[in-house]
């Protein structure tokens, strides 16, 4: 089992974040917020998920979260190569 914490990181890939918001984000959002996926889950909320070039970047993407007045869940940051990440609300 590999400790994630010594895993290093290059500063010059994207990192993927998945972004939990409360409520159903129709898929016609998909252009404003760039190359996230839009996935609407069957308990109601949605899933953004994708490559984020860096930290100025993701706040953008908050803040159009924040613009939408849809409440925030969760953020989290995931390795790119794990696939699908256990749902924590399950």
């Amino acid at each position: 089992m590999t400790d994630r914490r010594n895993a290093k990181i290059d500063p010059d890939e994207p990192m993927v974040y998945q972004i939990r918001i409360k409520g159903h984000l129709g898929l016609q959002w998909t252009g404003w917020f760039e190359d996230m996926t839009i996935t609407r889950e069957d308990n109601g909320n949605t899933l953004l998920s994708g490559s984020v070039v860096d930290q100025a970047a993701l706040h953008g993407l908050l803040k159009k979260v924040r613009d939408l007045g849809m409440p925030l869940i969760s953020v989290m940051r995931v390795d790119p190569g794990q696939g699908d990440v256990p749902d924590v609300n399950q």
